[in-house]
């Protein structure tokens, strides 16, 4: 089930065999399962033969920062794939999956908290990564503003317009929205650590009933955004986000700000899957200009 070149490179990288694989969800891009080694506990590994060949290592750095914050449980890197490798594949601790516990949305919202406190060194990242199967620019900017336009959503409109998924009439609409982010982004707050892609398949649920973040597409932000995409694709009960706003109030305003900074998501998601994206697009943007 999983190919033998990548079965044999994460055999060298862990220095067990391979006893047994079984398939999981990989989400929508990537084939996954859960190997049986020998001597050593279960794994989770995903692998895609068509991913880029820096997708996988984007994501073990970004598990890392994330789990460096202390804030909530992430995965543990094992092993990624290199340069050389047939396939690009990732390596993770395996991560039972369990059922909520009592508080769980508390601690999450909480957790979630503490993530975004322990903050970033800039609005941007030390190196792009992915977000899905799109790439993700992260070159600092000096202001929220700036980066939140030229790094998040012009590329994304460009990309659509290119793709025939947008109109010059929307680009024209996004440009007088760029003249106005100064105005919109709400009030100054230092970078966030962000996890950059909370919609609720990428929470987990692990053993001991506690919350766990997989999958992210990080970078230092305004802590809105994920906030505001926790909102969009819904998933999240309103517990999480008082017991968030307890431990870490939200600026004036936020509620106003919630379409601004569902719009980056909704454009990956036009670029992704196209259909009625454009229209999510249109209303959301029709909010500011």
């Amino acid at each position: 089930m999983i190919p033998r070149s990548i079965a044999e490179a994460i055999e060298a990288r862990l220095g067990r065999r391979i006893l047994g694989a079984k398939a999981v969800s990989g989400g929508d891009i990537n084939e996954a399962a859960v190997l049986e080694l020998d001597g050593g506990p279960r794994v989770f590994v995903k692998w895609n033969p068509r991913a880029p060949a820096a997708m996988f290592a984007a994501e073990a750095r970004g598990l890392a920062w994330l789990a460096d914050a202390k804030a909530l449980r992430i995965p543990n890197v094992l092993a990624v794939s290199e340069p050389g490798d047939a396939a690009q594949f990732l390596v993770l601790e395996w991560i039972a999956p369990g059922r909520p516990g009592a508080g769980f949305d508390e601690r999450l919202g909480r957790g979630l908290a503490a993530l975004h406190r322990a903050g970033a060194p800039s609005f941007g990242f030390e190196q792009d990564n992915f977000i899905g199967s799109l790439p993700q620019e992260n070159a600092p900017a000096p202001t929220w503003a700036e980066f939140f336009a030229l790094r998040r959503l012009d590329p994304q409109v460009r990309r659509a317009v290119d793709g025939g998924r947008a109109s010059y009439s929307m680009r024209r609409a996004f440009e007088r929205l760029f003249a106005r982010l100064p105005d919109l982004v709400g009030p100054e707050e230092p970078p966030a650590r962000l996890h950059g892609d909370l919609w609720g398949g990428n929470l987990h649920v692990d053993e001991d009933g506690e919350p766990c973040l997989i999958d992210p597409a990080v970078y230092g932000g305004h802590r809105e955004v994920d906030l505001a995409m926790m909102r969009l694709f819904g998933g999240f009960s309103e517990r999480v986000f008082a017991a968030y706003a307890e431990a870490y109030p939200l600026q004036p305003g936020a509620e106003q700000r919630v379409s601004l900074y569902q719009l980056y998501p909704l454009l990956v998601h036009l670029n992704l899957f196209g259909g009625s994206y454009g229209a999510s697009v249109e209303r959301a943007l029709a909010r500011y200009v």
